[in-house]
């Protein structure tokens, strides 16, 4: 890492959902701790979930990679002590990860996976200042989000005007039916049931 370079410790945001990929996909959106400006990074499905389930203090029913990580670091004695995303390259974003560690001295990483883990261990996550100036926007004031709202309101989908109590009652059906596939570790089945949801236009990810 360029200790020439500034950073700005950024917080996450939220989740949304993209259209910029194709079939669709997730991105992490950061805000800058002591500013207005976000920063969105574009992320796949399994990083997605790995950081809703920890924003939304959910536990899946057997460790997921990133679970597996934190343990063999605690094995080895060493916990992240922060993340930094260091790089915007062909539209790629790189990242490093700094372990409290003095015999290693930075772990390169996708910023997805750095993330994940930076929640796992409660730790920092800094932006390089000029990936801010380049690519961070300030939201319009009707797009603002409340930034204490619940973390589970990752993305406000185009509302249908249906006022139709069936509508939300399906919804919460699905949700369930969504816990209980991922319970029971069938994801195929859950990710056909996700793709039911974003039909009806729900606003979190499950």
């Amino acid at each position: 890492m360029d200790e020439s370079k500034d950073y700005i410790q950024v917080d996450i945001f939220g989740l949304s959902l993209t259209s910029t990929v194709s079939g669709g996909g997730f991105a992490v959106i950061l805000k800058e701790m002591n500013g207005e400006r976000r920063l969105p990074i574009i992320i796949g499905q399994f990083e997605a979930q790995a950081i809703a389930f920890e924003l939304e203090n959910r536990k899946p029913p057997r460790p997921l990679t990133h679970d597996l990580l934190k343990t063999v670091l605690e094995t080895l004695g060493c916990s992240i002590d922060s993340v930094f995303i260091t790089e915007l390259k062909d539209s790629t974003f790189f990242a490093k990860i700094k372990l409290d560690n003095d015999l290693i001295d930075e772990i390169d990483s996708r910023p997805s996976d750095a993330i994940a883990l930076s929640l796992k261990f409660a730790a920092p996550i800094y932006v390089e200042s000029n990936i801010l100036d380049e690519v961070g926007f300030i939201p319009e004031p009707e797009d603002e989000k409340d930034e204490d709202a619940n973390f589970d309101k990752l993305v406000q989908n185009d509302k249908k005007e249906t006022g139709d109590d069936n509508t939300e009652d399906r919804l919460k059906s699905l949700k369930k039916e969504l816990d209980d596939a991922i319970t029971n570790e069938d994801y195929e089945k859950a990710a056909a049931i996700r793709d039911e949801i974003k039909k009806l236009n729900i606003s979190n990810f499950n």
